[in-house]
């Protein structure tokens, strides 16, 4: 049985309980028992007019509450979360547990809540049923021997707090609130009718402090309880503004070495990205300044193709429409976005850049009150509209009706660049069938019983075309010409599966087929069809082997039969020499249908020995049928905390340093042209790299951290073409080449007015194609990148926000420089033929640009209007971007990008 203190704080803590009207009563609810949201505040009701009064049920009965003698054995004790209806007599019935302890624990407080007596509660007058929510504490019986409640005093603590709703004056009642000490035991419980929790009886120590609550932004703190006195805490939680939540992350603990996280609040408003969650990517340190309009990453001086994404594991072929100027995934399809660097765990492999894995959210079906307020029930309807100057989209998501726990959500985007783009150039004069045109759609239909039991069915892809007539060719290559049409597009079907199978284990799978297809065409003398079906499946089981070891082992398969035409002279690498005109060259085809296999098994493990000290090492073996070799690659990364918030080093601040480092093996198996009979070379091996990293996380002031990450990559092995001794160019695994860099963050975390951050890369990229020859600079290399970027909140709904990049301009390969030609006419052609000079030896001028955003917001009593303006290039600097040439390469000039670019967007949303 509970001691009498235990009982006495039960009994008030039940009383202050069934006061909770958010959690029991509603005025509209379509039956006998209320459910709804609760009453409005009296200043509200009067000026609508409305009559709502409300008396809550209230305890009137409360026998005492025995510890069962079944769960002494096993020294169980916690908090058991009941849901019970008070019905009209103040009688108990339907009890549910919705916060669990353990099996006898739960059993026991099912029995109890039967035995109490309400009275019952009345709304406008009349008695009514109602639904509430009470907590039922157990802890172990003390023995008589212990100590007298004087040396208790003497030697335990106390933590006791309130929580709020940020920016009112409501208590946040219901809620769940844990803490966790240094040794990681927890205790949990809910806030009362007036949002506080007390925990009695505490250690002297350190202890974390989370709060979770659907609709709110999690709480996590750090707090310190002293023998003799009680810590009294006030929080404030903010409830999220928005129906998404998204978190760009790099190389996530505890598998990973850095995390780096942009807020949902920092996603939306970063200038120069259209508020698109995966663009805000393009801000972080370490991802290069893709060239013109391409819609590459470049990652850590890494060619673009050695950067992989995916779409909740399933391999996708690119990430950005056409340009740039928006991604395949709209962000309120989103849950996450993983962005890994470099130094990735053994999940991933085939790759030697980085990896961005996006996460599709589950369907919202949460349910909001007048202003957005965050009510606790679930099975509403949520839509949104957008138009834009770029592109336009819809999105509408909510349950199923008949279904329980199944929920879809629906979403489509397709770009007006054709609209108004198409006139603008016809008047310019040029010749165009069709502006460039995108599209991108995405179904959902899951059921989701909650983070430990998920399984999801999905449909999503992508299209992107572009078609031209070019009347007048170029007059240093006249084969240049004709038609020309470019289109991408992919389509996967997929079936995503999540199972927490004990307390230890979790399975989490992936099955996922489609289709991709590239089409280019230029003229007579250009031709790639591509056509595959790839189908993926990746399958991971998570085991806690100890409280300090954890077991990962998964693995990752690929089978994708392909059918392959291509028309084209032999392709020109990076270094070599120009092999003439077009209209010179002659094409060669080549046709083939095959199936590739690329299999992979990997493992890791997640080893804790110590509070601060995490280390992974880890092991991934690759296959690819196509090259008959198997690849290992061994991977190992750690973190360790110098000083942790509770030691308060820094001045008495609590404030984190933590060391950080990782190295790993890393293989990309070449490109099926690469091996090709016609225009490759069959027999080649992997492209090898080894990754090194080492940096520290500093925490300056509660609001302010800074991050510093060196990095150096070894390549080896990569494929590269070389003459041989018939000076014909083959592919050989001759070539090398490395990345020495720096990355370099300073952050300041969102508050309620302002974020920022100022991200600086300083990065060297070099690459060499055979033992004997030079070493030269990479072609995406960027000695120098500087964002700075800040959005403030200016009050009524208006925001301001601003990011400034100053980057080292792009390498290009100039012509041969006096006293040599620069061109050599050819006689075949009619054209002259560059000489070129050292291979990206020329870097253009520095690149810098401002980019402006404007939002303003209207929140309505069931629906908010949003509009803003994003400018990119807002003092209209000429970026140049290239070199171009007279007809006989005499003279040259600079092709600069996009001037300014300004975009407009209405938004609609309930």
């Amino acid at each position: 049985m509970l001691n009498a203190r235990r009982r006495t704080y039960f009994t008030a803590t039940l009383g202050l309980c069934a006061l909770l009207p958010s959690l029991a009563l509603a005025q509209n609810a379509p039956s006998d028992v209320a459910e709804a949201p609760e009453a409005p505040p009296p200043t509200e009701a009067a000026e609508t007019g409305a009559k709502n009064v409300v008396v809550p049920p209230e305890l009137i009965e409360s026998p005492p509450l025995d510890y069962p003698l079944a769960a002494v054995a096993y020294e169980s004790e916690g908090t058991v979360g009941i849901r019970l209806t008070v019905n009209k007599d103040g009688s108990v019935s339907d009890p549910e547990v919705i916060q669990s302890a353990n099996p006898i624990l739960d059993a026991a407080a099912l029995k109890a809540s039967l035995l109490l007596k309400f009275k019952p509660a009345v709304i406008n007058g009349e008695v009514k049923a109602a639904r509430i929510a009470l907590p039922f504490e157990y802890r172990l019986p003390k023995p008589e021997a212990q100590s007298s409640p004087t040396d208790a005093e003497a030697t335990l603590g106390n933590l006791t707090g309130q929580l709020w709703i940020r920016g009112t004056d409501i208590p946040l009642s219901g809620a769940k609130v844990k803490i966790e000490d240094e040794a990681g035991n927890q205790l949990e419980l809910l806030s009362d009718a007036e949002g506080r929790f007390a925990f009695n009886d505490l250690t002297p120590g350190s202890y974390q402090v989370r709060s979770n609550v659907e609709g709110y932004l999690p709480l996590t703190q750090q707090e310190s309880v002293s023998a003799g006195t009680e810590t009294a805490l006030v929080y404030r939680l903010s409830p999220r503004s928005d129906a998404i939540e998204v978190v760009v992350e790099g190389e996530r603990p505890p598998r990973e070495v850095t995390r780096r996280t942009i807020e949902r609040r920092e996603i939306q408003r970063i200038p120069g990205t259209s508020g698109d969650a995966l663009r805000s990517i393009q801000s972080l340190p370490g991802v290069a300044r893709p060239p013109g309009l391409a819609g590459l990453l470049i990652v850590r001086g890494s060619a673009p193709g050695d950067t992989q994404t995916f779409i909740d594991g399933s391999n996708v072929p690119l990430i950005y429409h056409f340009g740039g100027l928006s991604s395949v995934v709209p962000t309120e399809m989103l849950e996450r976005i993983d962005f890994y660097p470099g130094n990735f765990s053994v999940q991933y492999g085939r790759g030697r850049g980085g990896i961005v894995d996006v996460g599709i959210r589950a369907p919202n079906t949460d349910c909001y009150g007048k202003g957005g307020a965050p009510l606790d029930k679930k099975g509403c309807y949520h839509g949104m509209a957008q138009v834009d100057l770029i592109d336009g989209r819809l999105m509408l998501s909510g349950p199923i009706p008949g279904a329980d726990d199944w929920s879809f959500a629906a979403a489509g985007r397709r770009s007006w660049l054709d609209a108004w783009l198409k006139p603008v150039l016809e008047q310019a004069g040029t010749s165009v069938t069709s502006a460039p045109v995108y599209y991108d759609y995405q179904l959902v239909v899951e059921r989701n019983k909650g983070p430990n039991d998920r399984l999801s069915f999905r449909f999503f892809g992508s299209s992107d075309r572009f078609e031209s007539i070019i009347t007048t060719p170029s007059a240093t290559d006249p084969g240049f010409g004709g038609d020309l049409s470019l289109g991408t597009s992919f389509y996967r079907g997929q079936v995503y599966y999540k199972k927490k199978l004990t307390s230890e284990a979790t399975f989490t799978g992936m099955l996922a087929a489609g289709k991709q297809v590239l089409d280019f065409k230029l003229g007579g003398s250009l031709d790639f069809q591509i056509e595959s079906f790839p189908i993926e499946m990746r399958s991971e089981l998570s085991y806690k082997l100890h409280p300090t070891v954890t077991v990962n082992t998964g693995l990752d398969f690929e089978i994708t039969p392909f059918d392959v035409f291509v028309r084209a002279p032999p392709p020109t690498r990076p270094g070599e020499p120009s092999q003439g005109p077009l209209a010179t060259q002659t094409p060669r085809e080549s046709q083939a249908k095959g199936t590739s296999f690329r299999p992979a098994w990997y493992g890791d493990l997640e080893w804790q020995p110590s509070r601060r000290l995490r280390v992974v090492p880890g092991l991934r073996i690759d296959y690819a049928r196509d090259t008959e070799l198997a690849d290992f690659s061994p991977r190992a990364n750690f973190r360790y905390s110098l000083v942790e918030p509770e030691d308060g080093f820094w001045f008495g601040q609590p404030l984190k340093t933590v060391l950080k480092g990782g190295i790993g093996k890393f293989a990309q198996p070449p490109e099926f042209q690469e091996t090709d009979e016609v225009f490759g070379t069959p027999g080649l091996q992997s492209n090898d790299s080894i990754h090194y990293s080492l940096g520290f996380e500093q925490g300056i002031t509660e609001q302010i951290e800074w991050g510093v990450e060196g990095f150096y990559k070894d390549f080896y092995n990569s494929v590269a073409r070389t003459p041989n001794e018939q000076g014909v160019f083959t592919y050989q695994n001759d070539g090398s080449g490395d990345v020495i860099g720096m990355e370099s963050l300073l952050k300041y975390k969102p508050d309620e007015k302002f974020f920022g951050w100022v991200a600086y890369t300083l990065s060297r990229s070099r690459r060499r194609d055979c033992p004997t020859c030079d070493t030269r600079l990479f072609q995406y290399d960027q000695t120098h990148n500087v964002i700075i970027l800040g959005s403030y909140r200016l009050g009524g709904g208006w925001e301001l926000g601003a990011r400034f990049r100053i980057v080292s301009g792009p390498l290009v390969t100039p012509t041969a420089q006096p006293p040599a030609l620069p061109g050599i006419f050819s006689g075949d052609a009619g054209s002259y033929i560059a000489v070129q000079g050292e291979p990206f030896s020329q870097r253009l001028p520095l690149f810098h640009q401002m980019d402006l955003r404007l939002d303003k917001r209207w929140q309505f009593d069931w629906w908010q209007l949003s509009a803003y303006l994003d400018v990119q290039n807002v003092y209209n600097n000429a970026a140049y971007e290239a070199l171009s040439y007279n007809y006989d390469f005499s003279q040259q000039a600079y092709q600069t990008g996009l001037p300014i670019l300004p975009s407009i967007g209405i938004r609609g949303e309930f």
